[in-house]
């Protein structure tokens, strides 16, 4: 299995609208897509910045490439993101796991 990872801030009054954004957008779009298995956000609060980290979880290369297109390193943005980002990455990471809990295996 491959974990996607991005990163990406906003400004705290933004990061409820945000989060909820994200749900509507990069979550639906990962689950929709054949060879996901799972998906989390993890949000946090760091001085000025309301700090999200996205990891999306990939059966093989080819369902990265389902969602993400022939260039799977470059990050996948929405319509409203630049609304909302004052901090992004524009390349994400990919990683093979090694471990993950077997009750969230069952659930992906």
């Amino acid at each position: 299995m491959i974990a996607r990872v991005w990163r990406g801030a906003t400004v705290p009054a933004d990061g409820d609208r945000y989060a909820a954004y994200l749900e509507e957008t990069g979550v639906a779009g990962c689950r929709s897509t054949p060879g996901n298995r799972g998906v989390t956000v993890l949000r946090r609060r760091s001085g000025d910045r309301e700090e999200f980290t996205f990891i999306s979880y990939w059966e093989d290369d080819a369902a990265v490439r389902r969602f993400a297109g022939p260039e799977p390193d470059v990050a996948v943005f929405y319509p409203e993101d630049d609304a909302f980002l004052v901090e992004r990455e524009t390349r994400v990471t990919h990683w093979l796991v090694e471990a993950r809990d077997a009750s969230e295996q069952a659930a992906a």
